[in-house]
Formats: C-alpha cells, structure tokens, sequence
C-alpha cells in the first residue's frame, strides 16, 4: 500500500503555524529605557532584570542616553562620590553591552516602550529628584514618549517612572502605589505631587498594574514599596504582559 500523508506544502504550513503559536510574543519589538546601572544614580537592577525575564519570549531591544550622569553614589554608604560616568556605558552593564544610544531609537520599527524605575529616572531622564512637579524632563526621553503615544503604542511604566507620563501627558491615570505615606509606602507623596500635575492617581497594591486605555499607559509600583522582591517581579511582570497584549 501507498502511505497517505500530508504534502510537503500542507508540512510546511503546520510548522510556520506552530512556530507562530509556541513564539506566542516573540514578533513583539519592545524598546527598554534604561538610566544607568544601580537604584540610587541609574536603574534599580531588578526592575530592569524583571522586566527582561519577561521579555525574553519576546523582543526586547535596550536604548539609554548617551549623556553624563547627575552624579555617582557610593551604594555602600549612601553618599555622592567625585567620580563622573556616563548614563549609556553604565547601562551597558545590564544589557550585557547590547544596547544603544537613544538617539537613534526609531518607533517605526517597534511595537511598545517600556522604562523601569530606579532614582536614575529621576536624576538622568529628568530633574524630578531636585524640582519635583516642576522637572524638566530630558528631550531624547520626551521626545520618545511623545513618539510611541502619538503612534497609538502602549508604554509600560513602573516604580518612579510613572512621573515622565504625569509630566508630559495632562489627564493620564498612572499608578505609583498609594497615596498615603506609611512604612510599606515611603515615596507616597510621589502621588500627590502627580495629581497636581493634573492626572489621575490609582492606588494599586506592588502586585497589580492600572491600564489607562485612552493612553495606553501601563503603570505598576514596583520598589515605591517596601516589599519582597518576589512581588516585585511579579508586579513587573504584570506591566510587561499587559503591555504585550497591547502592542
């Protein structure tokens, strides 16, 4: 007898068909923001390494500004030190040296943004650490927001990044956790200062996100409480989904 089987086409077919479906978000081109390396001048490190585990199914291509630092902070004691160094190099550190200047991000070419926190957001991609509601924020990094937004492309926001989106987009609900400061809430005063900006705050536990559909903000807490890192991650991890889903 004469095996019946599917032809090499219809094979051909079947494959791409699973491929698509086990890649699942791979087609997605996400651009990640970072702001140097280390919580208290640049990027906090679990942030930035939970929002790239979740990405790795995915794509993930990192930018930072190739400007230099507000200062550096000796992480052991707290303190300013003389050193200078520049935002891009630092966060070549957590992208493995895979990463590019911010100046050449193109939004044509990608699908989402997202930008973890970290008192580097506050010191290198705006001046929210010494001005507050009144910041400036820095062009590169306004100028890519404003790209994706106006391009309809959802943003994923976590920790004190929100602030960038209070900032440059009046009337967006975004989410640092509480507004209320306490222990496991330090930074709640955060919130107040985003509301008279004019957005519109969402107290959220470290576990959940908010979405604002009309602006495609996706916003989560993160290390604006005090809690395990494990929520942490699973917060991120929140954020980068609904930020995928969107895309």
């Amino acid at each position: 007898p004469v095996a019946v089987g599917p032809s090499r086409a219809h094979r051909a077919l079947w494959a791409v068909q699973k491929s698509c479906s086990s890649r699942g978000t791979m087609a997605k081109r996400v651009a990640v923001v970072l702001a140097g390396c280390g919580v208290f001048d640049g990027t906090e490190l679990h942030e930035a390494s939970a929002v790239l585990v979740h990405l790795s199914r995915a794509g993930a291509q990192l930018y930072a500004p190739n400007i230099p630092q507000m200062h550096v902070v000796d992480h052991v004691k707290g303190q300013p030190t003389p050193e200078q160094r520049n935002v891009l190099v630092e966060s070549a550190r957590i992208a493995r040296g895979n990463i590019k200047d911010l100046a050449t991000l193109d939004v044509k070419g990608l699908d989402a943004l997202i930008i973890p926190g970290g008192f580097g957001v506050a010191k290198n991609l705006s001046t929210w650490a010494t001005q507050g509601k009144n910041c400036s924020i820095s062009k590169e990094v306004e100028s890519v927001l404003r790209a994706f937004h106006a391009a309809h492309k959802p943003i994923g926001l976590c920790c004190i990044s929100p602030v960038l989106a209070a900032k440059i987009f009046p009337g967006c609900e975004v989410t640092v956790g509480h507004d209320t400061e306490c222990e496991q809430w330090p930074y709640a005063k955060t919130a107040e200062a985003m509301k008279e900006l004019g957005c519109k705050h969402i107290n959220s536990q470290v576990s959940e996100v908010h979405v604002d559909t009309r602006n495609l903000l996706v916003t989560t807490s993160a290390f604006m409480c005090n809690a395990p890192i494990h929520h942490i991650h699973d917060g991120v991890g929140n954020m980068v989904r609904e930020v995928l889903r969107l895309a």
